[in-house]
């Protein structure tokens, strides 16, 4: 791949004004399928849900979720993404405002459900995204630093919404996170331009991109017909490089669904930490985990850049990573709240440090199929947003939380098997499908 090269007096910076619009994205798609957690003591309090119906709410997202991944990477590969990603953040706020007027157990998972429903496209969407404006040698940066949305604007928030329950109720939390998704749909919209219309990309700026191995060149006519092809999905379900990916990214998702629905009960319930302390130390974990998804993303990329082999620089930080993640085992044997805290921390690191995993989507995908690779990854990855919830909820009734942290810390080093095991090589697979 040919080295990019660009002056730094006549470069263009509008891939970076694009990743800052990512990471405000991703904050926001995961405040919305998170702010459960923060309310769920209350919230089960007046609704009167047990243990496993609050595992049922908890995993109405990722039934959704799981579901719409396919079709949802299908439509990122045919659809504007201006304009699809301004229609489901608008119409996944208002699920999330809705759910703060709910009064029933069925009513609120209805709109769990509509929730993972409509927020199924979008990493698919910043996937794409990403792999349109960076080159190869910056990709995983770029993943990187929006993929730490996720966890920096549920550090400084949970506190935010935690005080906001406390003194306005837990509706309060549904009614904000909506509404600030709803203005961010109508900013993504009118700022947001792909490669071909935005007035700010410079020519330089553009070939650093195209002679890195972005697509900034795409455009509408390279869209295909809404007819979906099944051979299309055969050809993806086939590769075994690929479902060391999916298997993979199971195992990474499976540590942050924990934190995103029963790591505030466990600080309330198991270690008898009063409400706003909860908030507090549920957001530590979250600031661990975005320093692992930024220092892990810009080591990839420096390997690359320093020549190290491909498959070395990109996989490497992500079984580092998924090791570290299983010393979340070690709070079962821990009384004193701040180390319990700092192995959550240590756990949550790593599995930040192991996240870059959508940049071998990019670079292994084939290229006419990336969106609907990326559906089927993020498919086969969210099961454990319905397996986890679930599963934490039957070991609390039955065995208590140590059993729970007991299986999440198997299956982060599950997670570490299956990239040494089964992607082998990073390189792109070649589209034996005819377009």
């Amino acid at each position: 791949m040919a080295t990019a090269t660009m002056s730094p007096y006549s470069s263009t910076h509008v891939r970076y004004r694009v990743a800052l619009m990512l990471f405000v994205t991703v904050a926001i798609n995961y405040l919305d399928r998170s702010n459960l957690s923060v309310a769920a003591t209350d919230l089960s309090r007046d609704l009167n849900l047990g243990p496993v119906k609050l595992g049922v709410i908890f995993s109405g997202f990722g039934w959704a979720y799981v579901i719409s991944q396919i079709p949802g990477g299908w439509l990122v590969d045919r659809v504007d993404l201006r304009v699809l990603y301004a229609v489901i953040c608008t119409l996944w706020s208002l699920a999330t405002l809705a759910q703060g007027l709910a009064s029933t157990f069925l009513v609120l998972l209805g709109f769990r459900l509509l929730l993972g429903l409509f927020e199924a496209p979008t990493f698919p969407i910043c996937n794409k995204l990403a792999t349109r404006w960076f080159p190869e040698q910056e990709r995983a940066g770029a993943i990187g630093f929006y993929t730490s949305g996720q966890y920096i604007g549920l550090a400084f928030l949970t506190p935010l919404l935690a005080y906001s329950q406390k003194a306005f109720g837990w509706r309060s939390i549904f009614f904000i996170t909506g509404a600030i998704g709803l203005v961010w749909a109508a900013l993504w919209y009118l700022i947001y331009r792909d490669p071909r219309n935005s007035p700010g990309l410079g020519e330089a700026e553009r070939e650093h991109i195209r002679n890195g191995g972005g697509f900034a060149e795409e455009d509408a006519s390279s869209r295909r017909s809404l007819r979906f092809d099944w051979s299309d999905l055969a050809f993806v379900l086939s590769q075994r490089k690929l479902w060391g990916l999916y298997l993979g990214q199971f195992t990474v998702n499976a540590l942050p669904w924990f934190f995103l629905t029963w790591f505030p009960t466990y600080l309330v319930t198991t270690r008898h930490i009063n409400l706003l302390q909860a908030g507090i130390y549920a957001s530590l974990p979250f600031l661990a985990a975005f320093l692992g998804v930024i220092s892990g993303g810009l080591l990839s990329d420096s390997m690359v850049r320093r020549g190290f082999p491909v498959s070395l620089a990109r996989k490497g930080p992500i079984i580092t990573g998924m090791v570290l993640s299983g010393a979340i085992v070690f709070a079962n044997y821990i009384d004193d709240p701040r180390w319990m805290v700092f192995f959550m921390a240590v756990a949550f690191f790593g599995n930040g440090f192991a996240s870059i995993t959508w940049v071998l989507v990019s670079l292994v995908a084939p290229a006419r199929l990336l969106g609907l690779t990326g559906g089927v990854f993020n498919f086969v990855g969210n099961l454990s947003s319905i397996v986890v919830p679930l599963a934490v909820g039957f070991l609390v009734k039955y065995s208590g939380f140590p059993a729970a942290l007991g299986l999440v810390s198997a299956i982060a080093l599950g997670g570490a098997l299956s990239y040494v095991t089964l992607v082998g090589k990073i390189e792109r697979i070649p589209d034996s499908v005819v377009p």
